[in-house]
């Protein structure tokens, strides 16, 4: 598929969230995300909210579900989102019944290996239950833990490579990549580049990056994902 760019909105308040998606969009970002901070701060008004704003707009409502997964999916389908995300390490059913509502409803369906034992088996079993795209994701408190133990954090660039030879459905690698990460993930044919912190949203606060022309920044990694074009698995 064509590669994309995604900004995760984890931020905590809808004006920031559509000030922040307006200039994402100036500068090429072609997917939008409500973050699971946003989600759970405003609910989905948050959802409603950048719909309203950004019409046609691809929209991931980052939810995270792990139960009553049709009625979830239902409720951020009627909001606007156009992408869902389950998590791998719900009961199958969970899955395969926000599967069952993406098919009702019309919309794509992320499934997320976040903790997973064994993060290529997860990927591989998100697809075998339907699920349109693997989240590659190594959690924050994850992340944050292990280094404050003095270790080297866990990257999702660690096992990428694996996951998408594992799965013939579209990848994304989440979880703490700089910059120059993100922008190379196309290279292990991850078409869905995702950016967030540190770059677009400060980790600790959950608020939008200060960085000098945060803009500029994000039009140049636009225009170097892009410019990969097809990557992964054709539509």
């Amino acid at each position: 598929m064509q590669t994309v760019v995604q900004i995760s909105l984890d931020l905590t308040n809808i004006p920031e969230a559509l000030e922040t998606a307006a200039m994402a969009r100036r500068a090429g970002v072609d997917w939008l995300e409500a973050g699971t901070p946003l989600i759970i701060a405003e609910g989905m008004n948050g959802v409603r909210a950048l719909c309203e704003q950004f019409p046609g707009v691809p929209l991931v409502a980052d939810l995270k579900t792990m139960d009553g997964g049709w009625l979830e999916a239902e409720i951020m389908a009627k909001a606007g989102a156009t992408h869902v995300v389950v998590m791998e390490r719900a009961h199958p059913e969970t899955i395969k019944c926000v599967v069952q509502a993406g098919n009702d409803f019309g919309i794509k369906v992320m499934g997320d290996n976040l903790g997973a034992e064994s993060m290529v088996d997860s990927a591989r079993r998100l697809e075998e239950y339907g699920c349109g795209y693997v989240i590659h994701h190594v959690g924050y408190d994850e992340r944050r833990g292990i280094a404050a133990a003095g270790q080297r954090q866990p990257s999702p660039l660690d096992q990428l490579q694996a996951v998408v030879d594992a799965v013939s459905i579209p990848v994304q690698a989440v979880g703490g990549l700089t910059t120059e990460q993100a922008m190379c993930s196309p290279e292990y044919g991850a078409p869905l580049v995702v950016l967030g912190a540190p770059l677009t949203i400060e980790a600790d606060t959950f608020t939008t990056s200060q960085s000098d022309d945060l803009e500029g920044q994000l039009r140049m990694i636009c225009e170097h994902v892009h410019a990969y074009g097809d990557v992964g698995p054709q539509d």
